[in-house]
């Protein structure tokens, strides 16, 4: 399993996870009752349930840098092109806007 923070304004907003069974992307509980707290995306409103999907959320997915830059970073990490996650990991820590995305080493898991 994989596992990454989400943090909008470098404050973590929730947890998105990959396993065998697809991608669950879930609130932090006390991020969600701050007053004021905005959802990641339009299409990822604010609920207590978490989301569940085969594939990368559309969201995230567009995240991932594309063209140029996306090859560059599939020669020097080496990624597959197909294995979303593990782009969105090595290249999502510091996107353009609010939304970040901070790899989680199954050690630091909470």
């Amino acid at each position: 399993m994989r596992k990454a923070a989400i943090k909008i304004d470098n404050q973590l907003a929730g947890w998105l996870t990959q396993d065998e069974q697809g991608y669950h992307f879930v609130y932090d509980q006390a991020y969600a009752a701050q007053p004021g707290a905005r959802p990641v995306s339009l299409t990822l409103p604010l609920q207590e349930a978490p989301y569940t999907s085969k594939v990368l959320f559309p969201f995230f997915d567009g995240l991932i840098p594309e063209g140029w830059l996306l090859d560059i970073a599939e020669k020097n990490w080496k990624l597959n092109p197909r294995d979303r996650m593990g782009l969105l990991l090595a290249c999502c820590k510091d996107c353009i806007g609010i939304v970040s995305v901070e790899a989680i080493k199954e050690e630091e898991a909470p």
